[in-house]
């Protein structure tokens, strides 16, 4: 067994010398990794300074949702989701795919989710801006806006929060957009993002691994087109209730309940 273990081990170390040469990736000791990397710092607050500057925008990406059966397999499910911005109170997004059907709708006063498969929707009382009501929606409805984490002004904040290291990775191509890979560590999960480069800093490709679940799925988010310039509408922000939709309540989740999520 121990000379089995040494000649697994020194494969391990001949496949990652053999990848470093390839793809020129740096040999990163854990001395480097601790912390965030000030070029990866800057990366990410300045994504995050130019996102929080966007009056209003919409994006539109493909989300993949990646699970983890009893037998071990990984399945996909991809979900397209279109979210609109109007900064400071205003949010209208639209999924509709392998798991998800739904239209989330924010006007500065109420949120509303509706299913339109089902023809059922729930309304509440919101806070007066979009940060507060990411918090309440996340906090006391157990509900996750699509890219949540993105539409913080703060998201610099929000994106660290649980971070471990970061390390800059270096220059990427993306849907044929060059952008500068990221890559970062939690305690709970690791992710990575990739962000345009010029003028423009707008992310590209957001991943998160899972690490501490069986099978370290990842959910993915692939950012097909943004516009910072959409022509937006009071209505689009509104919800009116279909033709014999059926109004139901959302479930307020106690502390224990929000511990399980």
């Amino acid at each position: 067994m121990r000379d089995v273990n040494r000649h697994s081990s020194l494969f391990v170390v001949m496949v990652v010398l053999v990848l470093i040469a390839i793809t020129g990736l740096p040999l990163f000791s854990y001395a480097d990794s601790a912390g965030i990397e000030p070029k990866a710092d800057q990366m990410l607050r300045k994504m995050s300074d130019y996102l929080a500057n966007l009056k209003q925008f919409r994006v539109q990406t493909e989300n993949t949702l990646e699970v983890v059966l009893i037998s071990g397999q990984k399945v996909q499910f991809d979900n397209p989701v279109d979210v609109t911005i109007k900064r400071p109170n205003k949010l209208r997004a639209d999924r509709k795919g392998d798991v998800f059907d739904q239209e989330f709708y924010y006007d500065g006063k109420t949120l509303t989710l509706y299913s339109p498969g089902k023809n059922y929707y729930a309304t509440v009382q919101a806070p007066p801006t979009l940060d507060e009501t990411l918090d309440f929606a996340t906090e006391a409805l157990d509900l996750y806006a699509p890219g949540g984490d993105l539409i913080y002004s703060n998201a610099y904040n929000i994106l660290t929060e649980d971070v471990i290291s970061g390390s800059y990775i270096g220059l990427s191509v993306v849907s044929g957009v060059k952008c500068h890979h990221l890559a970062f560590r939690g305690n709970e999960v690791d992710w990575q993002i990739w962000i345009e480069d010029g003028d423009k800093p707008l992310p590209k490709k957001f991943v998160i691994t899972t690490k501490w679940m069986t099978g370290a799925p990842q959910f993915t988010v692939s950012i097909k087109s943004w516009n910072l310039s959409p022509k937006l509408t009071e209505s689009m922000f509104t919800f009116v209730p279909p033709k014999d939709a059926q109004k139901i309540d959302f479930i307020r989740l106690t502390g224990a309940g929000m511990s399980q999520r």
